[in-house]
């Protein structure tokens, strides 16, 4: 394969990955030695120990190990951690082809045999050339997540991750829905198209409210228009019935009865005129007893 990788030949890069092996390699074997001292200084043990309490124990386990790190030089956490490794595969049970990261991985596989059995049995090298173990490759035998993402399934956890904020998620999925094809599949899952609809029909209930807010006083400007010009209407209503009515009554002859009627009607008339002034002029809307019994025709 011609070209360059990076800034070298592909020759140069060829060089390198051979040197880097062996770099990797005499890594890898300073920390199977370093776990297998300190797995020396303090055995695997179950849970509690042997002696749970420590107060038998010169030093507790931890303290032993801390220790060492410190006089050769590392982090607690991290000579901790290669002890757990070599507590994990064996001697005998260790691939010098296989670096000491990737036995770290794979020393999560619960069963034992199984364990022994993966580190065996490389994946397909996705570069092409024999089978060969890469970090992320370990990483989706026992599970975890891959530092680069191949499958779609990858990918959505991926971004699923980097979209955990709600503020980020927002942008992402508003960016993605501009694009047609992915609208157009997003409104096919009757999850996700609920969740629009619901969402469009909370923003138009909190708009409606906002403009019933700020739009109060108008209406209630309105309303008292409409009551003012109700009342005017009403009284030009009955001025222009009366005119109507009143002039053709000359020469009509009403007997007791027929006056007494009309006379109860116009008591009535009046005692709506005086509740319509007492409203407009004092505010009472209010009907007493006597008035209320007269607008419903019972009073005298």
């Amino acid at each position: 394969m011609s070209g360059n990788v990076g800034s070298v030949t592909r020759d140069r890069y060829d060089e390198l990955v051979k040197l880097g092996r062996d770099w990797v390699a005499t890594m890898s074997s300073a920390q199977w030695r370093l776990g297998d001292a300190a797995l020396e200084i303090e055995p695997m043990r179950s849970y509690g120990g042997a002696n749970p309490s420590g107060k038998d124990d010169l030093f507790t386990v931890s303290e032993a190990i801390r220790m060492f790190a410190e006089d050769v030089g590392l982090a607690y956490t991290t000579v901790r951690s290669y002890r757990w490794v070599s507590s994990r595969w064996p001697k005998e049970r260790r691939r010098a082809d296989v670096s000491h990261t990737i036995h770290k991985v794979l020393a999560s596989i619960p069963d034992e045999q199984e364990r022994f059995e993966a580190v065996n049995n490389p994946p397909p090298n996705p570069r092409g050339g024999p089978p060969r173990w890469t970090h992320d490759s370990a990483k989706r035998v026992v599970g975890w997540k891959v530092d680069s993402p191949e499958s779609v399934q990858e990918k959505v956890e991926a971004i699923h991750d980097l979209a955990a904020d709600d503020a980020v998620a927002a942008v992402v999925t508003t960016d993605f829905l501009r694009r047609p094809a992915i609208a157009s599949k997003a409104m096919a899952d009757d999850t996700a198209r609920h969740a629009v609809n619901e969402a469009q029909f909370d923003r138009f209930r909190q708009q409606a409210q906002f403009v019933h807010q700020e739009a109060a006083p108008q209406l209630q400007r309105m309303e008292h228009s409409a009551q003012f010009m109700d009342l005017v209407a009403a009284c030009a209503q009955f001025v222009a019935t009366a005119g109507r009515i009143v002039p053709n009554l000359r020469g009509e002859h009403y007997d007791d009865g027929e006056r007494e009627t009309i006379g109860r009607g116009l008591s009535r008339v009046r005692a709506a005129a005086d509740w319509i002034a007492n409203a407009v002029t004092r505010g009472e809307v209010d009907l007493d007893e006597q008035l209320e019994k007269l607008l419903k025709g019972s009073g005298e």
